[in-house]
């Protein structure tokens, strides 16, 4: 592949912030709402077609293998935030060095991902208290979405590369096809051959191993800014140190993150099928009410990455400024639709009145976090385009663990036992980890922030 400009590659360290940051985050939006519904794709049908085990069986099913592809991807971001610094600091002849070492890695974690979810399915089920009525479905959607790991890391590791090449486009045409593809998937194998949830988990593999090759052939018709060959893909330890440096603690975060939710529905799985596929049914509605602020997050690493390789940190902090505000005018909206008509949104992927009815009151404790998450996410993103991941790290544990998990806990032992109460523990997560942040915010701007070329740290806003 040539050294000619592609048309889709973005600078974004000069000229106007607003515009370019909301243009490049529409597609990442677009993109995720895309997976919110490839996933949710398979609960709505098999809630249309099958049963309230199985529903319960995709839920948790998806939980686990959504937390092992959340953990991919965080520890993609690592190849994101190295391609951006080094085409935000005029480093181009570096990237493809760096996406054939990233190919390498993650060519290994594709073969130990597809170890740990065939051969563990069963414990990972068990370990999630997975109902007995949907215990060995759970397994099954487990097993099979495990024998397809290779090609959702390749899923994954195309969208982390033209993210950092600041293209948002064609990470949105993949996840379209997979969207389509998947779709039309459920309704032959769960509607027409009634096969519940392996037909969704099949559904899920196939889709995604189409949507990446059609991808790579879209790519190869496009012209990268950077020479590239598969000669290129080998170990180099130095860039892979780097991709890891700066992606572990993300997905190191997002691991134990994802657990702790995976803790809240074990917590909830023990109170049986309904709660189970309630929980499930809400967790695929907050999807759709948390895009905008993960869409901010994602596409704030990107942009600030480019502007921190190019130490323009004042311009990076407006950014911030902009993601936060444009964010939370969608979050209020979210909070709203979320607090007094979650059941109604429940209503879209179950037919069941008791697991919508357990669903809207989940979803009630999550209309308060729609008002949170702009903030943290938003300073997330930013907190991992400068590099400041072990940070990232560390909030997202002690969060998790010192207060999403035991509020969780400690709700679900009062009597009688609400789902309103349970969620609680996501709002009070969130609390802290905003105080974390501002207090971050004010450490980086001492410490962090190289002020030498002109910007004092003074209204540094």
């Amino acid at each position: 592949m040539t050294d000619k400009k592609n048309n889709n590659m973005k600078t974004f360290t000069e000229g106007p912030i607003l515009g370019p940051l909301v243009r490049f985050a529409l597609p990442v939006l677009f993109a995720l709402f895309l997976q919110a519904m490839y996933g949710a794709v398979d609960l709505l049908i098999v809630g249309w077609f099958g049963t309230t085990a199985d529903v319960s069986a995709v839920s948790t099913g998806s939980q686990i293998t959504m937390t092992f592809t959340n953990i991919i991807n965080s520890f993609a971001m690592g190849t994101t935030i190295l391609l951006g610094q080094q085409i935000g600091g005029g480093r181009r002849k570096d990237a493809g060095e760096t996406i054939g070492a990233s190919l390498f890695e993650f060519i290994f974690v594709a073969v130990l991902l597809t170890a740990v979810l065939t051969a563990g399915a069963g414990g990972l089920a068990a370990i999630m208290q997975a109902p007995e009525q949907a215990f060995d479905l759970t397994v099954s959607y487990v097993r099979i979405c495990g024998a397809g790991s290779a090609v959702i890391i390749a899923y994954v590791l195309i969208g982390s590369i033209f993210r950092g090449m600041g293209d948002s486009r064609t990470p949105l045409i993949t996840v379209f096809i997979a969207c389509v593809c998947n779709i039309a998937g459920d309704l032959l194998l769960v509607g027409w051959f009634g096969m519940g949830t392996a037909g969704a988990a099949i559904a899920t593999v196939f889709a995604q191993a189409i949507s990446v090759v059609l991808s790579l052939l879209i790519i190869r018709r496009q012209a990268l800014p950077f020479d590239f060959h598969l000669s290129m893909v080998r170990l180099r330890g130095g860039i892979i140190r780097t991709i890891t440096r700066l992606g572990a603690p993300i997905a190191l975060q997002d691991a134990l993150v994802g657990i702790s939710f995976l803790v809240i529905l074990a917590i909830v799985n023990n109170l049986g099928v309904v709660p189970s596929a309630g929980v499930g049914v809400a967790e695929k509605v907050c999807a759709f009410i948390m895009l905008v602020p993960s869409a901010f997050m994602q596409s704030m690493a990107a942009f600030i990455a480019q502007n921190a390789g190019a130490r323009k940190y004042r311009r990076a902090l407006r950014a911030l400024r902009y993601a936060v505000i444009l964010s939370l005018c969608i979050g209020a909206v979210m909070a709203f639709l979320s607090f007094f008509h979650g059941e109604i949104l429940a209503g879209i992927f179950s037919k069941d009145p008791a697991v919508t009815a357990a669903a809207a009151s989940y979803l009630k404790a999550y209309a308060i976090d729609c008002l949170l998450t702009p903030f943290f996410f938003c300073y997330i993103g930013f907190y991992n385009g400068i590099g400041l991941t072990t940070f990232v790290m560390f909030q997202g544990i002690i969060s998790a663990f010192c207060v999403r998990i035991p509020v969780a806990f400690l709700m679900s032992k009062i009597q009688p036992v609400s789902l309103f109460l349970i969620g609680l523990s996501t709002p009070c997560s969130s609390a802290l980890q905003i105080a974390a942040c501002l207090v971050c915010m004010a450490y980086a701007k001492r410490r962090v922030f190289d002020w030498e070329h002109g910007q004092p740290p003074e209204g540094a806003e």
